[in-house]
């Protein structure tokens, strides 16, 4: 925890802080744009998406800090990613929920997120179906993700190694052996995908870890059978 603080704390006071000095000085070169330029709108353009940038990384930034995310955190980011992709698409999306929502350890969370993410996107820009569901579950034994569609399946071939050039399948299968989750992908051509990502409950919250530690450390020491 010492070492993500430190870390979040030079990621504040370097880059975050260089970035939105460079965002301000830009900021002040388009205001000597005149408004009628073609070149006015394109920086306002470029800094709205700075801005956007800035905010995500004080997020991350946030996350190292934290010892967990909120229960609700997960569920909120996923609706948020998948109602942006939706808008480019003329796509069906809807999550939901099963079980209580739980804290999650702030790395866990993190990566299941950018796992549920790509898998996402993945979906809105190649399934070609008509709608996407993704669902989290919370139960005493894991956290699962599923995330699948109706559309036209990913061929054999790509899903064991992936497109050239292409890292997202990769990604998901290295985020998840990092946290040392499951992942499943089914599909078949004209029938649709599905994406299965577990964690067992130790890994996932906080409190069940803090809880496995403390029943090992007692039988370490003798205090119990």
């Amino acid at each position: 925890m010492e070492e993500r603080v430190r870390i979040a704390r030079e990621l504040h006071d370097t880059l975050l802080q260089g970035f939105q000095g460079l965002v301000l000085r830009f900021d002040a070169v388009m205001k000597t744009i005149p408004q009628d330029h073609p070149a006015r709108n394109l920086m306002e353009n470029v800094l709205d998406r700075a801005d956007g940038l800035l905010l995500e990384g004080r997020e991350r930034v946030r996350d190292l800090r934290h010892e967990e995310i909120s229960a609700n955190e997960l569920q909120a980011r996923l609706v948020t990613c998948g109602d942006q992709l939706r808008q480019n698409h003329a796509i069906r999306f809807s999550l939901s929920v099963i079980g209580t929502p739980q804290p999650l350890d702030p790395t866990v969370g993190d990566e299941v997120y950018r796992i549920g993410q790509e898998a996402l996107t993945n979906a809105f820009q190649h399934s070609k179906s008509s709608k996407i569901e993704a669902e989290i579950t919370y139960d005493h034994s894991r956290l699962r993700l599923r995330v699948r569609d109706d559309g036209a399946g990913i061929d054999q071939d790509v899903l064991l190694r992936g497109r050239d050039g292409h890292w997202g399948l990769v990604g998901m299968r290295e985020r998840t052996q990092k946290i040392g989750g499951q992942l499943k992908i089914w599909s078949q051509e004209g029938a649709g995908t599905e994406v299965e990502l577990a964690i067992p409950a130790s890994i996932a919250y906080p409190l069940y870890g803090k809880a496995a530690r403390w029943r090992w450390i007692t039988r370490l020491l003798g205090l119990r059978n």
